[in-house]
């Protein structure tokens, strides 16, 4: 389906104003889009002061403003967009893609407007599925952008983003049960090259890749081993990799079990947990080349490039699924977890150690969903 623009500023409707939401609604602003915000549940606060951008890359922009901030999907439900962003953590045990946007989904919407490419900004495997067969069974041409996206940057109150030098992203086509295409379409290119124009044009770095769900596997490499590690044992990474010698005020292994039990017994676990991930991949059909595949030499490479940030002490570091954990909020277990299971299970390969790790997260989960719900009755 065609979008609605031709030559003037793009529309997209961006839904969530977290950390990351706020960074790309400035991001595609700058680059000429026409972004409305749904906020939710900063919307007061946003609407009220505008947005404070603290950014070491893009500077300091007190109270910038997207061009139209709204506090729910429904309430941008007035207009036609050519792309649709959420950028939301994935949580479908409390909320489905397709029930976040059912108010452009529903048959109110699409007999005024045409629909809309959706461009999905979650973390994990898989996540765009429940929007594609929505559409499917709505009788739509669904249009999907997966993304792999990487970013330093965090919320300070309800209208302050703080932003480091970095911000990247790697989008392609979100093909259905499809893994192993490796080529853009002709209509695929033509939907991808406008939105990663934006981001280019708004100074970040998007690039266009034909196999968007190896890209964000590979990605996952970090979630499975360490998102894993902090929610469950409430530690930040610095207990893991932190020399005991170095002067800290925070976690770090204690002397007498650095190098005998942390790097003979955990750190062998959880890169064998990787190593699954790569059996996964062999399975699905994906090699071991460095820029096309999986490669084996991704887990070791994992591993060093983190023990680097947290071999510093007091490094301040804190993963969102620590931030979480800690806060007693849900946590994303089904995107990150439970859909590497459950692809290993349709490949038939064992994945005892991300078996564990699914099984002990989803006791955590379970706890933090009913505090939710208990909070909200």
């Amino acid at each position: 389906m065609a979008t609605i623009s031709s030559g003037k500023p793009k529309e997209i409707l961006l839904i969530g104003y977290g950390a990351v939401g706020a960074v790309y609604a400035f991001i595609l602003s700058r680059g000429g889009a026409r972004v409305t915000v749904a906020a939710r549940s900063n919307f007061r606060a946003v609407n009220e002061k505008g947005l404070d951008v603290r950014s070491e890359k893009y500077g300091e922009h007190l109270g910038w403003r997207a061009h139209r901030v709204v506090g729910s999907v429904k309430d941008a439900a007035d207009q036609a967009y050519d792309y649709v962003v959420w950028t939301t953590k994935a949580l479908p045990e409390l909320t489905t893609s397709p029930e976040l946007l059912a108010p452009v989904l529903d048959a109110a919407y699409t007999s005024k407007f045409p629909q809309p490419v959706y461009v999905n900004m979650q973390n994990g495997l898989d996540v765009e599925r429940d929007l594609y067969e929505a559409l499917v069974k709505a009788g739509h041409k669904p249009q999907i952008i997966g993304t792999a996206v990487y970013i330093g940057t965090k919320t300070a109150g309800e209208n302050t983003l703080i932003h480091s030098t970095f911000d990247r992203m790697s989008l392609g086509v979100y093909r259905y049960d499809d893994y192993t295409s490796a080529t853009n379409s002709p209509q695929e290119t033509s939907i991808l090259e406008p939105f990663a124009s934006m981001i280019t044009e708004g100074g970040s770095s998007a690039t266009i890749v034909p196999d968007i769900q190896r890209v964000k596997f590979n990605k996952n490499f970090w979630n499975v081993a360490f998102s894993s590690t902090v929610a469950l044992t409430r530690h930040p990474l610095t207990a893991l990799f932190c020399p005991p010698a170095l002067p800290s005020s925070g976690p770090v292994p204690a002397s007498a079990t650095q190098g005998l039990k942390l790097d003979d017994h955990a750190v062998p676990a959880l890169k064998g947990a990787l190593h699954e991930l790569v059996s996964i991949a062999r399975a699905i059909g994906w090699s071991d080349a460095e820029d096309t595949g999986v490669p084996a030499s991704h887990v070791d490479k994992t591993f060093e490039n983190t023990a680097r940030l947290h071999r510093v002490p007091d490094n301040g570091l804190m993963p969102s699924m620590l931030v979480d954990t800690l806060a007693g909020r849900p946590i994303e277990v089904e995107v990150i977890f439970g859909n590497v299971v459950r692809l290993a299970r349709r490949y038939g390969v064992e994945t005892p150690r991300i078996d564990v790790l699914y099984a002990l997260l989803l006791v955590l989960q379970n706890q933090m969903l009913q505090k939710y719900e208990a909070e909200r009755s």
